[in-house]
């Protein structure tokens, strides 16, 4: 059964600790951990708070930047990944969220196979700790210092590439809701999607990443969640809001009315 789960993105203001705390008071199964929060909390700390807590981790973000855009080398990058999947495994993580990096001054091909060799490297390590890699395209928009896969054709043609099981589509609805034709082709990609976003937005991507709270933007959610559960979807749907006005709300509202937003689409 499909299990809502809400990122720590979300409630950016919180810490860690507040995140875990608020998260289990409000009924949330489990939780998108975010490692810059859960690095400044702890590692170890944060294990012991969430294996107390009983919240599953949906996925965990991110790893990535492979084209070197990040200011790290293609090596830096890869042993930084290494880190994540373990901390991953540890977590117990449906998934880790891979972001290419931009492309940096590289072609399209060449950035292209230095994603596809890392991937190639991590995948095995990946089946090791029982952790899946969901690689996330982003709208062209807004994808220019995360990623240079903008669309799901892109990212499916390097998850074909590396070929392993472990290897699997991040489905973000804020980015890729309004691909043409998404909606017939659901069925076929549903068997890849490791993890699915629930973002939802009023106006175009742009390098703010501007969401609005579920259900009060332009994106057909409701239309892709019946799609995906038709499908056979049973995975974690994430909450992923940010932006201007996700940052000024009141963040145990926003809890609330994501649940009920979700509970309405599911039912």
């Amino acid at each position: 059964m499909a299990r809502f789960s809400m990122s720590e993105i979300t409630t950016y203001r919180w810490s860690f600790d507040e995140d875990v705390t608020h998260y289990r008071a409000a009924g949330i199964p489990a939780i998108g951990v975010w490692r810059q929060k859960l690095s400044d909390f702890g590692e170890e700390k944060g294990l012991e708070l969430l294996a107390e807590s009983g919240l599953a981790v949906s996925n965990l973000m991110w790893a990535g930047g492979f084209t070197g855009s990040e200011g790290r080398t293609f090596r830096e990058s890869v042993e930084d990944a290494v880190e994540a999947v373990e901390l991953a495994g540890k977590l117990h993580a449906g998934c880790l969220v891979i972001y290419s990096g931009g492309r940096a001054g590289h072609t399209h091909n060449h950035a292209k196979r230095l994603l596809t060799e890392a991937l190639k490297e991590l995948a095995p390590l990946a089946e090791q700790h029982r952790v899946n890699l969901a690689l996330e395209p982003m709208h062209v928009g807004c994808a220019a210092e995360c990623t240079f896969l903008t669309n799901i054709k892109d990212a499916l043609e390097v998850i074909g590439k590396v070929s392993h099981p472990r290897v699997q589509l991040a489905f973000d609805t804020y980015h890729i809701a309004e691909e043409p034709g998404l909606i017939d082709w659901i069925p076929e990609l549903t068997p890849r999607i490791g993890i699915v976003h629930l973002g939802d937005r009023k106006d175009p991507p742009n390098h703010e990443h501007n969401r609005c709270r579920l259900g009060e933007g332009n994106l057909p959610l409701g239309e892709i969640i019946k799609a995906l559960a038709g499908a056979g979807f049973d995975g974690d749907y994430d909450v992923e809001l940010m932006g201007e006005e996700i940052e000024m709300s009141d963040y145990q509202d926003l809890l609330r009315h994501s649940q009920q937003a979700f509970r309405q689409w599911v039912a």
